[in-house]
């Protein structure tokens, strides 16, 4: 049994009686030990004080730690991360638990409506792994309250698992559809407002079935979201990505490859959004880097090259402009002999 179990099993149980050691024993020859022990002693001791007045803390803030049947357990009313694609990690931390027992307990509270039950702040996959073990779950019961539960939930995860940029703006969005105020949200993911704003605004510009399509996504960063919540305005970019996420291909690919699947279809420009005149639209590279922005004005076409392309770029388009009008050129001539 570890060291911090039976620290535990202390606070909840009486303590036995036990006979006066030999230091307090008058008649008893004292017993020689070596300095180094008793300093390392001293320090063992000192760690277990140290863990007992932690759980003394928790217990005095109104905590508990219990053990519950892990279906009567509910996750949060406000989801902060997407199920992985990847099962390897749920397996190790299931051979784990299997092996050595769980270590760190979830946080839950009573169910708000439903006596009887619980609602999980943190710990959901210990809660689903337990489960599959068919053993109780060990969790710190707490009274909390609806912003008590959504802070203390985005607190513990950020730190452990870094979220992805597309989490962090959906768990956002959900705490506000929760009726929750914009400072739960800051705190919650330890943000300031500006911020906030931010990952609201992408989540809410981008439908969420496609955000749920995507997954996680953890290669792409707020820039590339961003890009793909203006493109997302176009209603037929929206269409385009509905498309590509509908493929029978398209599920076999990781969460950041379907992410550039998605990308590229919104950016990939349509007959009808070219013939709008004064429409601007943003021009891509394969990996999502935004190059330019185009604007049609009746026969003119505007380029504007992105402040983050090298300037020798401007040069370079320049000089490919005669051969990219002679590949056009040769395309259409060939377009026009196999319609004839």
């Amino acid at each position: 049994m570890s060291k911090r179990t039976d620290t535990i099993k202390s606070l909840f149980t009486a303590p036995h009686t036990v006979p006066l050691s030999a230091d307090n024993n008058a008649s008893a020859a004292p017993a020689r030990v070596s300095a180094g022990a008793v300093r390392s002693l001293k320090d063992s001791f000192s760690e277990v004080e140290k863990e007992n007045q932690a759980l003394r803390d928790k217990i005095a803030a109104g905590a508990t730690i219990i053990e519950i049947e892990p279906t009567l357990i509910d996750p949060s009313p406000v989801a902060d991360r997407f199920r992985d694609d990847d099962a390897r990690s749920d397996e190790v931390l299931k051979q784990s638990i299997a092996q050595r027992g769980q270590e760190i307990p979830i946080l839950v509270r009573e169910h708000p409506t439903a006596p009887g039950r619980f609602q999980s702040a943190y710990g959901h996959r210990r809660v689903r792994i337990t489960r599959e073990l068919g053993i109780l779950v060990k969790a710190i019961l707490k009274p909390l309250s609806d912003e008590e539960l959504v802070v203390a939930q985005g607190l513990e995860n950020g730190p452990r698992e870094d979220l992805s940029f597309i989490e962090r703006a959906m768990f956002a969005i959900h705490i506000e559809d929760a009726g929750h105020k914009r400072s739960v949200v800051q705190d919650a993911l330890a943000i300031d407002r500006a911020e906030a704003s931010k990952l609201i605004a992408v989540a809410k510009a981008i439908p969420h079935d496609i955000v749920d399509a995507i997954g996680k996504a953890p290669k792409i960063g707020r820039g590339r979201w961003q890009t793909l919540s203006e493109l997302l305005v176009d209603a037929a970019a929206v269409r385009r990505a509905r498309t590509a996420i509908s493929d029978s291909t398209f599920a076999g690919k990781d969460s950041d490859g379907r992410f550039l699947v998605a990308f590229s279809a919104a950016s990939r420009p349509s007959a009808k959004h070219a013939s709008k005149r004064g429409r601007a639209a943003a021009v891509v590279s394969a990996n999502g880097q935004k190059i330019a922005r185009v604007q049609h004005v009746d026969r003119e076409l505007k380029l504007s090259i992105d402040k983050t392309v090298p300037a020798t770029f401007a040069d370079f388009l320049v000089d490919q402009l005669p051969h990219l009008f002679d590949t056009f050129s040769k395309s259409t001539e060939r377009q026009e002999v196999t319609e004839a």
